[in-house]
């Protein structure tokens, strides 16, 4: 990946409240612009840090894998898995 990211690659949100909502990752690297992770829905496949609560709700506070600057193209090389999952609820094939 080159150095510089495009701009639709990027986005921070300096003004959030949250800001930045996971710890370990610098903050002129943290990426907001999967502050949703697209990948939640993938459950444990998502490929991120996850875990359950006691309730059975899936937790992604220790994860900061979408909000990696370098993570962009891995978030975007899962939309298949993404679509097909969708597939599965809607009912299709």
């Amino acid at each position: 990946m080159a150095d510089q990211m495009q701009s639709h690659q990027f986005f921070q949100n300096t003004a959030c409240e949250f800001f930045p909502c996971h710890g370990d990752i610098s903050a002129e690297d943290f990426n907001c612009l999967f502050c949703f992770c697209p990948l939640y829905a993938l459950g444990r496949a998502c490929g991120g840090n996850c875990t359950y609560t006691e309730k059975g709700r899936k937790s992604c506070t220790e994860c900061s894998f979408p909000h990696e600057r370098k993570n962009y193209d891995a978030v975007l090389a899962r939309y298949g898995d993404i679509a097909a999952v969708v597939k599965l609820v809607d009912g299709e094939k």
